[in-house]
């Protein structure tokens, strides 16, 4: 190889990986501990065609939870939310799928049918993921408590007893739940 075909691959090299680095580094989460502070407000369109604000759970603790189908720990995840769901709804819980998915709404849909999800799923989009931080990795979940303050932000596949433990906490936390008390 000539001297000017190696700078010329070293280059090409240089650049790749710039770029690469720059798509990862923009996914990064942008805002640092969310802990305490007001869930962004969104209006998404859920899979039977109504919309979902979150603004309108005011009141209710909310998982909120970031997945894709092709995402592997996310379809572990989600059969646990199906029964959390059916344990800790009657105490104000909801649970609310956001799919960050590129699949057609009927592939969504078919999807979490065969996964056995009936919580609310809604179709995400790139700037709901922003406006909570970034979501670099997927599962990604928020834990809210009933005033709609953020009381935890988990990424990644996490074990059941610490989904369940910080539902609880979603639940117990906020003027709604101290004036049930």
């Amino acid at each position: 190889m000539k001297r000017t075909e190696m700078v010329l691959a070293a280059v090409v090299v240089a650049v790749s990986l710039m770029l690469f680095a720059a798509r990862f580094v923009a996914r990064q989460p942008t805002q640092g501990n969310m802990h305490g502070t007001t869930a962004p407000d969104f209006a998404l369109q859920a899979l039977e065609g109504r919309t979902v604000k979150l603004s309108d759970y005011r009141g209710k603790a909310v998982l909120l939870n970031f997945w894709a189908t092709w995402c592997q720990p996310c379809k572990i995840e989600m059969s646990w939310f199906t029964e959390l769901d059916k344990q800790y709804g009657p105490q104000g819980l909801v649970i609310i799928g956001v799919t960050m998915d590129d699949a057609s709404p009927e592939e969504i849909s078919t999807f979490a049918k065969k996964v056995g999800v009936h919580y609310t799923i809604v179709l995400g989009k790139e700037k709901t993921g922003e406006d909570f931080g970034g979501v670099p990795f997927l599962p990604a979940t928020f834990y809210i408590d009933r005033d709609g303050k953020i009381v935890e932000r988990v990424f990644g596949l996490k074990s059941r007893s610490e989904i369940e433990d910080n539902i609880k906490r979603a639940l117990a936390q906020g003027n709604a739940a101290q004036a049930r008390k």
